[in-house]
């Protein structure tokens, strides 16, 4: 498979690389030269298997369904379990939604720190999965401090349309192995999980987390007290932050014990939202919904700065 052309952003000396003529796949973010996404070392593998790796939009839905079948917005849908454009757990229940490597979206703008592109979700193909005309716009700004992602979905076709996408992206710290990176996370709610890993309704108090990694292993499902919330990592002199700043009421962090990555993701819905219809919220023809988070990456004697904001 040929390799998709590649939109460079630099800003100081933090720099960014997308795919989008492949799912806007974020592919490298380095600062100074040093790498912090992870699963970036054989893309065109990824791409293959249909495998997330990167920064990867998780379009039209977030980690896993419960079903082949849902019913949001007033429309009833049976997904097909041969589909092509479906991605499946071990469990057999579609996960992540298309794979990003079969969503071309198309370049809007480009500059030496923005790229703005658009996905069309218009196609009978798309439209058998997530029957909702619309289409998204993702804007990308790197700034020296930080790489902001901005996600807009415009009820444009004279259909509502179930918003219920996420992110996933890997992190890793350089010089320093997983169990010695400290990780941070907020007082949250923890969603209960069946054996297939589906929200069962249920939660429990989470405290705030500031420890090692160690051996503990992760694949949890959160819910935020708002819609705002801070992660981080940090390890051998480096933080890698990640700041959900609006419309992500839900978070899944998926850190393996053997592997050596933490994936921190912000999700506008819980897990099967278009199953179980759970605080899934659906915007009405001629509105549209915006969703960002920005990930900072920094050494830790430099002094942080406020970023300049996206322009609307």
């Amino acid at each position: 498979m040929s390799i998709p052309s590649t939109r460079i952003l630099t800003a100081g000396e933090l720099q960014a690389a997308f795919w989008p003529a492949a799912g806007m796949l974020g592919t490298s973010l380095r600062f100074r030269g040093v790498e912090f996404l992870r699963r970036v070392d054989d893309l065109d593998a990824a791409r293959i298997k249909g495998s997330t790796a990167g920064i990867p939009l998780l379009y039209p839905w977030a980690n896993r369904l419960g079903c082949l079948q849902y019913r949001a917005a007033g429309r009833q849908v049976s997904l097909d379990s041969s589909s092509p454009r479906l991605h499946f757990d071990d469990h057999k229940l579609p996960m992540h939604g298309v794979p990003w490597s079969r969503l071309e979206w198309l370049v809007v703008s480009s500059q030496s720190d923005t790229l703005t592109a658009r996905l069309d979700w218009l196609s009978q193909e798309l439209l058998a999965i997530f029957p909702f005309p619309h289409h998204v716009e993702m804007a990308v700004l790197l700034r020296p401090v930080d790489l902001e992602i901005q996600t807009t979905v415009f009820a444009d076709s004279g259909s509502p349309v179930p918003i219920s996408f996420g992110f996933h992206p890997y992190f890793g710290l350089p010089g320093i192995p997983r169990a010695e990176w400290k990780l941070n996370v907020p007082a949250m709610r923890k969603l209960v999980l069946d054996a297939q890993g589906i929200p069962t309704g249920q939660e429990t108090p989470q405290a705030p987390v500031t420890a090692r990694l160690g051996n503990n292993g992760y694949d949890d499902g959160f819910a935020l007290s708002g819609e705002q919330a801070t992660f981080s990592i940090a390890g051998n002199g480096y933080s890698v932050v990640m700041e959900f700043k609006n419309a992500f009421p839900f978070a899944q962090i998926f850190a393996p014990k053997d592997k050596e990555f933490i994936a921190i993701e912000p999700m506008t819905a819980a897990t099967n939202a278009l199953c179980s219809g759970e605080g899934l919220r659906v915007i009405a023809p001629g509105e549209q919904f915006t969703a960002s988070f920005r990930i900072q990456v920094h050494r830790s004697h430099d002094r942080l700065v406020a970023p300049r904001e996206i322009a609307p």
